[in-house]
């Protein structure tokens, strides 16, 4: 049997016509011509307007924007709380109930939809006597009236094959085929909304078009399970300027099973919105510590974040979780369930996942796996840690995939005897090194020796003459007051055919706080050679460097 979500009229589905090519056909499916028409009906829908909330004409015709849109709704569902007026389990034993499920919750919050909830489906005799005008009836609802009605005439043939709500409502219960009065109550906020998706039941289309507008449809259309209307008003708004608020709102919509599925593309479209716009968030960082919680999410699910390197993406969401949820109980759940899955931990440093063994904000035990987690990722071999990355690429937590970092991540071994001295490797992709010319250049994070930091930058600059572009690499010391530090050092990198790594500088430096030393053409050729597609120095895209310091006694 067809999937009872789908629509037996889904617009997406091939389907033969009724009409010959002769006569005045309609599009496949379409049936507009049919809508409020007797002579197409087989019943009467009566809808009753109710006033369960004030009667505001701004609160019935839409909104200027999505802010608008989405300060009425809350304002609505305060106001519906407030009234209590959702009970109705109670009805004379004649007539038939249909009522919407429970709205879904997520992290403790409700996705309060009272406002939008259908208070009644009765099947009715023709008298018209039915739960909507019976005392007997147990409404809890002694603050609402009807302020008017409309009755439309329509098919349950179209409708049922539209919803799965409709069909289970007309096949259900039936006992006498006399039964044509549908009653359907719903709050004036809904009105303009119900019409257009009944007309969009028959004819496939909508004649509206603002946001606002096609966001309450769309909300309309998920309690009634119209799902090709739920699609319809995605790919709308996807044609729609995106704004931080709007795409924040896309991405708190009711979580519900069809929902989730018709808005996918939408909710991604947001995501990748709200990533493309905050991705450099040193820039922004007022605004995104500002975000939700489904927004801090899509920031931090991007791999194209320019941070300086994941060390300030774990300051970053500690400094967001303290704002947010300042009871230690509600960080650690938070950060445990859903932001701590976003740090990608093997691409910190060291230094800075010794600090989350000990920071009271995570659980213990989830510091203690994530950092373990870590410390072998960094110890496997660099041909693992690619298969491993590779591996996580299509997933939606990467832990192992660097994102575009400011600072690129080093790999450092360490000695202590019979000298004091480390070996670097950094690895640059051919794109990094491309975006270098012609005077750009790129850091290493740090890593230490002996107490003192130190870093790599890799240069695009001009030879000792003047005559022509070239690669560099340079070692700095970060600045530390006036300490004075003699390094030995050794540039190496990988080359073809044999891929070893080949010495290509020595030197020795006595360093002081802020100063670099370094080989300005490390290479001894032309940056266009170093580049060319028969470079010997760049394997499978990858520029393999490696950097020995030894302090001098």
């Amino acid at each position: 049997m067809k999937d009872s979500n789908a629509d037996l009229f889904d617009p997406r589905t091939i389907m033969d016509s009724d009409f010959s090519p002769g006569l005045h056909a309609t599009p496949e499916g379409d049936f507009g011509f049919a809508f409020n028409d007797s002579n197409f009906s087989d019943r009467i829908l009566r809808i009753e307007i109710m006033s369960g909330l004030p009667e505001n004409k701004s609160d019935v015709d839409g909104f200027n924007s999505i802010a608008d849109w989405a300060r009425n709704r809350k304002r609505r569902r305060e106001d519906i709380k407030k009234e209590n007026a959702t009970d109705f389990s109670v009805f004379p034993e004649e007539e038939q109930i249909l009522n919407i499920g429970q709205p879904d919750t997520e992290d403790g919050l409700t996705y309060e939809n009272q406002d939008e909830e259908v208070m009644a489906m009765i099947e009715e005799s023709p008298s018209g006597h039915g739960a909507a005008h019976s005392n007997d009836s147990s409404w809890s609802m002694d603050c609402t009236t009807v302020l008017r009605a409309k009755t439309i005439h329509i098919s349950s043939p179209i409708l049922a094959a539209k919803s799965p709500f409709f069909y289970k409502l007309f096949s259900n219960g039936m006992r006498e085929s006399e039964q044509r009065h549908v009653t359907l109550r719903i709050n004036a906020s809904e009105e303009d909304a119900l019409m257009e998706l009944l007309k969009f039941m028959y004819s496939n289309t909508l004649s509206t078009t603002t946001a606002p507008a096609l966001l309450d449809v769309l909300m309309a259309a998920d309690k009634f399970e119209v799902a090709s209307c739920m699609r319809y008003c995605s790919r709308l708004l996807r044609t729609l300027p995106m704004t931080p608020e709007s795409a924040l709102l896309y991405l708190e919509l009711p979580s519900s099973v069809l929902m989730a599925e018709a808005v996918q593309p939408l909710t991604d479209a947001a995501k990748q919105y709200l990533a493309a716009r905050y991705k450099d968030i040193t820039k922004f960082q007022e605004e995104v510590l500002s975000l939700p919680l489904a927004g801090i999410e899509a920031v931090l699910s991007s791999d194209n974040l320019q941070v300086a390197s994941e060390d300030s993406v774990y300051d970053f969401v500690l400094k967001w979780a303290r704002a947010h949820y300042p009871k230690l109980e509600e960080r650690r759940e938070i950060l445990g369930s859903r932001l701590g899955r976003l740090i990608r931990f093997p691409c910190m440093t060291c230094r800075k996942l010794k600090k989350v063994l000990t920071c009271n904000d995570f659980d213990h035990e989830l510091a203690s796996k994530v950092v373990l987690e870590a410390l072998f990722f960094k110890a496997e071999a660099p041909h693992r840690q690619h298969s491993l990355a590779a591996e996580e690429a299509a997933a939606t937590n990467c832990r192992f995939v660097e994102r575009a970092y400011k600072y690129r991540p080093v790999k450092v071994v360490e000695f202590e005897l019979p000298r004091q001295q480390c070996v670097v490797y950094l690895d640059l992709k051919r794109e990094e090194c491309t975006k270098l010319f012609p005077s750009g250049r790129v850091y290493s994070q740090a890593f230490h020796l002996g107490g003192q930091g130190f870093f790599l930058s890799a240069h695009c600059n001009m030879d000792q003459q003047s005559s022509f572009h070239c690669f560099g690499l340079f070692l700095g010391m970060q600045e530390k007051g006036s300490v004075s530090f003699a390094v030995d050092y050794e540039f190496a990198a990988r080359s073809k055919p044999k891929e070893e790594y080949v010495s290509k500088y020595k030197g020795n430096y006595t360093f002081t706080g802020g100063k670099a030393v370094g080989y300005r053409n490390l290479f001894a050729m032309a940056w266009t050679s170093f580049m060319a597609d028969d470079s010997l120095y760049f394997i499978n895209d990858i520029l393999h460097l490696r950097a020995e310091l030894t302090i001098k006694h």
